[in-house]
Parts: C-alpha cells; structure tokens; sequence
C-alpha cells in the first residue's frame, strides 16, 4: 500500500506534522496513531480468526488474501491441473516467428521468379482493368417509407 513512499515523501509528512501539531504535542500524537493502528490489527485479526473458528475445520487453510481475485487466479493457473505448464514450456516464440519468416520468405520467392499466382495455394496480385458498372442515381426509384421501429423506454 505504501510501497511507493521514497525518503522526500517522508521527510515532508513528517515537517508538515511538526508544523500542524508541534513539536510538543508530536509524541502524544505518535503515541495515539500507532495505539489506534494497533487495535484495528487486533481486531482485524480476531475477526479473522472468528471466522475460521466458524467455517470448521475443512476450511483450515482457508486463507483471506485467496479472496482477492487477482491471488485466487493466479493460484488457480499455476496449479498443474490444467497442463498450462506444458502447453507454456511447449510454445517456442522463436521457432514460431522463424517459420512464419520463412513462409513469407518462401511466398516471396514464388512472386518474384514470375509466377502468375494460378498454383494453389498462391494469391494472384495482377491489378485487374475491369471498370464497375455505373449506377445512375438520378433515375433510382425512392425507397418506400419504412415506419422506425417502436420505441422501448427500458432499452435506453
């Protein structure tokens, strides 16, 4: 939570607080803080342990930080139940890059040494002169009135 804090950030909480309450009335402050950080630890910690008591003993190692979703999936994925470490170890980035760089090398060959790209497998890059017919919008009949649908008051 606070692991972003470097030394500047301290030193100015801690002048700020000198300045606030003074450098008689500090240590009481200091004193009062980490008595309160104190008791909410404890009784975060025997509401935790009320809760295990509760659950029983087939929830023993029921621990809460699996309640964040980010430790539960990342438990769940590195279990080796699901194989995702073979399938993982088995992908290999660079062989797979070499290959698709040989298949484009390999199409490359085959354009360049003058083949008309009828072979199957090829794809024919000739530009082709053939011109679109022409459409006449002058003459186009008005499309019918179409009625817009209904409208829903709970769809928007």
């Amino acid at each position: 939570m606070f692991n972003d804090i470097g030394l500047p950030e301290v030193i100015a909480l801690v002048v700020l607080a000198v300045l606030v309450f003074g450098p008689d009335k500090l240590p009481q402050v200091i004193q009062d803080v980490s008595r309160t950080i104190r008791k909410i630890r404890e009784f975060s910690d025997s509401a935790k342990q009320d809760i295990r008591n509760e659950l029983g003993p087939e929830f023993k190692d029921f621990e809460f930080e699996d309640l964040n979703p980010k430790t539960f999936i990342r438990k769940q994925l590195d279990s080796d139940e699901l194989g995702l470490k073979e399938i993982r170890n088995g992908f290999d980035l660079k062989k797979e890059m070499a290959e698709v760089g040989d298949a484009v090398k390999t199409v490359g060959d085959l354009e360049e040494s003058g083949s008309s790209g009828t072979a199957a497998g090829s794809v024919d890059m000739q530009k082709r002169t053939e011109q679109p017919a022409k459409i006449d919008m002058q003459k186009a009949d008005k499309p019918a009135a179409v009625e817009p649908p209904p409208f829903d008051v709970d769809a928007t």
